[in-house]
Formats: structure tokens, sequence, C-alpha cells
């Protein structure tokens, strides 16, 4: 193996777990295929794979074979990883707060955009996507009903150039879109507590047809994004 090539497993490597600190994978579940995952990362299989076995190897990840096998996360990041979330999250954090603040005024316009297109049948799905959310238990399962509460309201905007918009940012800010930033335990639950609150009130304002209001509350809503990369980042660094 070359230099460049190892130097690119561990980029890769650091990406990975990265992405168990901030919560883009949570502890119990499964990272894609790693065909599919190349592709977001935007590496070859090769490089992938290593990264992979790499992470096993430090108990990151655990490999299950079968129809249901794949690459689990065992836990969230532990201390002997702080290094490689620092080193990450410094490389990138411009990039990132760029991303995540033009994620906030995109939200923002599909809400406003929401307010004054929706439905009937868009207002039965945000509903029934909301009630979801509340019922749904806390981690994996409401970062997925999170992201179907999200793709109504993207919906319900009924405009297909910002939406495709939307969605790749989102493709280019985490690696499996439309999966958000869940955090990590100790920041986990006042996000949720905080998620449920803005969810009820933004859909509230899209029904009603309030559209400044809903951009308002879209806005400051997908902040959680940038004030979780902080949290950990804060975290990282203090460890």
């Amino acid at each position: 193996m070359t230099e460049t090539e190892d130097t690119l497993i561990d980029r890769i490597t650091d990406r990975l777990v990265t992405a168990v600190a901030i919560g883009e994978f949570l502890p119990g579940t499964r990272l894609p295929a790693e065909r599919d995952l190349a592709v977001s990362l935007g590496v070859g299989r090769t490089t992938t794979r290593a990264a992979l076995e790499r992470l096993v190897a430090r108990g990151i990840l655990e490999k299950q074979r079968g129809r249901t096998g794949g690459s689990f996360v065992r836990e969230e990041w532990p201390t002997s990883e702080a290094a490689a979330v620092t080193r990450w999250l410094e490389e990138q954090w411009p990039q990132l707060v760029d991303a995540a603040i033009a994620g906030t005024h995109l939200h923002g316009a599909i809400a406003r955009l929401a307010a004054v297109n929706r439905t009937e049948r868009d207002i039965v799905a945000m509903r029934a996507r909301l009630d979801d959310f509340a019922e749904a238990a806390t981690g994996a399962a409401r970062q997925h009903a999170d992201s179907l509460l999200h793709l109504a309201i993207i919906a319900a905007a009924h405009n297909d150039t910002l939406s495709e918009v939307v969605r790749e940012h989102e493709r280019r800010f985490t690696i499996v879109a439309p999966a958000h930033l869940w955090g990590d335990s100790d920041s986990r639950p006042a996000m949720e507590e905080r998620a449920a609150r803005e969810h009820s009130e933004l859909v509230d304002a899209i029904v009603d047809g309030r559209s400044e209001d809903a951009g308002r509350i879209a806005q400051h809503h997908v902040e959680i994004d940038l004030e979780l990369l902080e949290a950990v980042r804060r975290r990282a660094i203090g460890r």
C-alpha cells in the first residue's frame, strides 16, 4: 500500500469516526452497504473496506454476516478516538459552518413555500409524520422519523428545483442524506425535546399558512446541526 493510499484510508477512517461522534450513525445502526458507502464518500471500495476494517479492529464497528448483516456501530466514540474527531472537524470546520448556515436558509425557503403551497393531503402527511416522531423511541427511531417529517415538508413546498437543491445540499453535508445529525448521549435528550417542540410549531405555521413564521422557525430549527457540531468539537478537544 502506498503512502498516498494509506493517507486516504486515514482520512476516511477519521470521517467515519466523526460520523459516529456527531450522530450520523448511532449505536446499533447499520452502515450503508460498502458499495453505497464508497459512492457517498467519493472513494473506491478498496479504500472504504480498509477504513471499515480499521474501525472493526478498534472496536467501533462490528461485522455481522447473513441477509441482515453488515457493518454495525457498536458504541459511541471512545476517548481514544478524540484525536480523529478533532482532526476531521478542524480540517473541515469552515466548510461545515458554511454548509450549516446554507442549510438554515434553504430549509427556511422550503418552509415558506410549504406554507403557501401545502394541500390537504400534505397537511395529513405532515401531521402523521409529526405523530410518528412523538411516538418514536429516542435515538435511531426518532432520527428516522425526523427525516420523514422533513421530507414531508419538502414535498409540501411543491417546488422541484428548490427541493432538489435541498436534497443535494444534504448529500454534501452528511454521508447518507436525509439523515440529520443526532448528537451523542449527552446532547441527545435536550436536542430531541427541542426538536419535538419546534417540529410542532413549524407544522402549525405551515398548516396555518403563516409563511414568514414558518421560515423563521425552520431556520432556527436547522441551527441544531451546527450546535451539535460545536458541542462535539468542544468535547473532542476537551478529551
